[in-house]
């Protein structure tokens, strides 16, 4: 067996950037920016107005004066005048500023009559100015790469790019193993399960960002589970879910073997999730999951979002573990890492994480429950609670 530090490493290994592609604007929400966005011009490109008001000259801006109201600019129209001592400009928000104006009052600080206004007692002392390029410069980047947000889209259009070059989505394709499973829907025989894993990979590849294709549940025999990989042709990524230990039906690591998988390693020190592998198909990297549905998804989250990440351009790298206090006293770890679902709720400090009393591989509904995954090293000493913990948080992946 080899450390989950080193499973990782090889993983990572195995995926590269899945290639760039261009994308218009408005199609670009949650995808990776694959090229610094660049600044054409300023922003705002001129000195605007930020309230509805009047544009006058500071020296103006007195309690009781009464100004002559010269004229109007709206917010797309700027006013082609220049204001002259006692004169002011009607204004509203966004309107360029009118030469000869250093200053905008506020409407509700102004009483107006026709072509007249009087200033109030209660004037402003700012500006009410959003000054030419407060907001950027031109050549400002939004450097790549990165997952784009909402906040982001509206600074590209900000910044008038139209198009985006972003990383390709990975196509990863799925494939549930054994004579047991049945499809979601189906009527399963008394010795049979629903499939649930391969939904909840699916759910998390493409919470990432990438494409998910679910392929037909290979059978326990070599021939069913060879055509089932042969539809995964075209994938960059194929994850395999169980038949990957090493029972008379357990066929995954002789089969693709057999088709000339390049192996990086079988077995890993890990709980739940032992019988784990990885290596190169073709021109797929291949990701072989354990088949209980709370180790698959467990080493899903360590192994497989990791791997989706670099492919999309964001970094080969571990997700980011957090900090902790521990709920309640853990006796000593054994010689695996060990990562327990548990509850987080708030402390005075950190987070405290209580792991779940029952930590059995087949329970989903825990996992549903869970917030993060509490995380032991191996042969970690007899823990109390209060200590300070490592944990990695669940979906919403935000690490």
């Amino acid at each position: 067996m080899i450390s989950v530090e080193e499973a990782l490493a090889a993983c990572l290994a195995l995926v590269r950037p899945a290639g760039t592609e261009s994308v218009k604007l408005a199609d670009a929400m949650g995808r990776v920016l694959a090229t610094d966005v660049v600044a054409g011009r300023d922003q705002p490109p001129f000195a605007a107005s930020a309230m509805d008001g009047y544009a006058m000259a500071l020296a103006d801006r007195v309690t009781g004066a009464r100004l002559s109201v010269v004229g109007e600019a709206p917010a797309g129209r700027a006013w082609a005048g220049q204001i002259g001592a006692g004169q002011a400009l009607r204004i509203f928000t966004g309107a360029p500023l009118p030469r000869g104006a250093d200053c905008v009052v506020v409407q509700e600080d102004v009483a107006r009559e026709a072509d007249t206004i009087l200033l109030g007692p209660r004037l402003d002392e700012g500006s009410n100015i959003r000054a030419a390029g407060c907001d950027f410069r031109a050549g400002a980047r939004l450097a790549a790469p990165r997952r784009l947000s909402p906040a982001d889209i509206a600074l590209c259009a900000a910044m008038n790019a139209p198009v985006l070059d972003v990383f390709r989505r990975p196509e990863v394709a799925l494939i549930a193993t054994g004579d047991e499973l049945v499809s979601p829907g189906e009527a399963p025989r008394d010795d049979q399960i629903i499939a649930s894993n391969i939904y909840g990979l699916k759910a998390m590849i493409e919470a990432e960002g990438c494409r998910a294709r679910l392929l037909p549940i290979a059978r326990d025999n070599c021939a069913s589970l060879t055509q089932v990989l042969a539809l995964a042709q075209g994938a960059d990524l194929i994850v395999t879910i169980g038949g990957a230990s090493v029972g008379e039906h357990d066929l995954v690591a002789g089969v693709t073997a057999g088709l000339g998988l390049e192996r990086s390693f079988y077995k890993v020190a890990l709980r739940p999730g032992k019988p784990l592998m990885a290596g190169r198909l073709g021109g797929a990297a291949l990701l072989g999951l354990p088949g209980n549905p709370v180790s698959s998804m467990v080493c899903g989250e360590i192994f497989l979002v990791p791997m989706l990440r670099a492919m999309l351009g964001l970094g080969a790298r571990a997700r980011a573990r957090r900090a902790g206090r521990l709920g309640c006293d853990l006796p000593a770890n054994g010689n695996r890492a060990h990562y327990l679902r548990a509850r987080v709720e708030a402390g005075p400090d950190l987070p405290v994480i209580t792991p779940y009393a029952v930590q059995d591989s087949s329970l989903l509904s825990v996992l549903s429950e869970a917030g993060t995954l509490l995380v032991r090293a191996p042969e970690d000493g007899p823990r109390k609670a209060g200590d300070v913990i490592e944990h990695l948080p669940l979906a919403p992946h935000d690490s």
